[in-house]
């Protein structure tokens, strides 16, 4: 079967109904400390991604795909879209894996290739990128996060509200929507995000901070919409 149609076939089976796996690469370093384990990995990648190594191809996307499309699923608010884009997003892979050093962690580097075809594609359909798309980042105020105060993600986890947290997401704006998705769902740290976003991490802060204090109230309100 070739790498395009097992990628097809990926999208065509809902990848979120898939059990986690673990990849070839994680099993080849489990017993190394984390920090180690983290940049041996990487290194393995990068080597098999130069040498097109197609059981690690494969076992990338069974570790990968799940996470991308939801990233791109809340990034682009649209399935036919993310769909498109998670497919050629494997083929970058495939194409110019070779441009992989290992210096990054490679879900930073695949989240990277992912978002720049959404903004060409955006380019393409719509003449705007997203990031023409408005943001209003002309604020000064200072990046605090209550430390006792829970995030909407923390209520998600405690209180199984995925759905509204999810729904609740879809209504910010993209660039918010991005960088907490990016943050919470996928662990991400700010500069990581900074590198994904290609963004100044002020800026990051920023729609760290906005996001949240839009987020907030929207899943307040659809708590209430649902206890009603």
């Amino acid at each position: 079967m070739s790498f395009a149609r097992k990628v097809e076939n990926l999208v065509a089976k809902s990848v979120f109904d898939a059990p986690p796996s673990v990849s070839t690469v994680n099993m080849s370093t489990a017993a190394l400390p984390i920090s180690e384990q983290s940049r041996a990995e990487n290194t393995l990648i990068a080597q098999a991604l130069k040498r097109q190594d197609p059981s690690v191809l494969d076992s990338l996307i069974v570790q990968y795909q799940h996470r991308l499309l939801r990233y791109l699923l809340f990034l682009t608010g649209n399935r036919e879209m993310a769909e498109d884009v998670f497919q050629e997003t494997w083929m970058r892979v495939l194409i110019r894996g070779g441009q992989y050093n290992g210096s990054a962690r490679f879900d930073t580097w695949l989240f990277t290739i992912a978002r720049n075809l959404v903004i060409d594609l955006r380019r393409k359909r719509t003449m705007a990128s997203l990031e023409a798309m408005s943001d209003n980042e002309n604020d000064d105020r200072p990046f605090e996060m209550p430390s006792d105060d829970p995030s909407p993600f923390d209520m998600y986890q405690s209180r199984e509200t995925g759905r509204r947290v999810a729904a609740a997401l879809l209504t910010l704006e993209p660039l918010h929507r991005e960088v907490l998705v990016l943050r919470f769902h996928e662990e991400l740290s700010l500069e990581e995000i900074a590198q994904v976003t290609r963004a100044p991490l002020s800026t990051v802060k920023s729609r760290l901070y906005r996001g949240m204090a839009a987020l907030k109230p929207r899943i307040a309100e659809a708590d209430q919409k649902e206890g009603a």
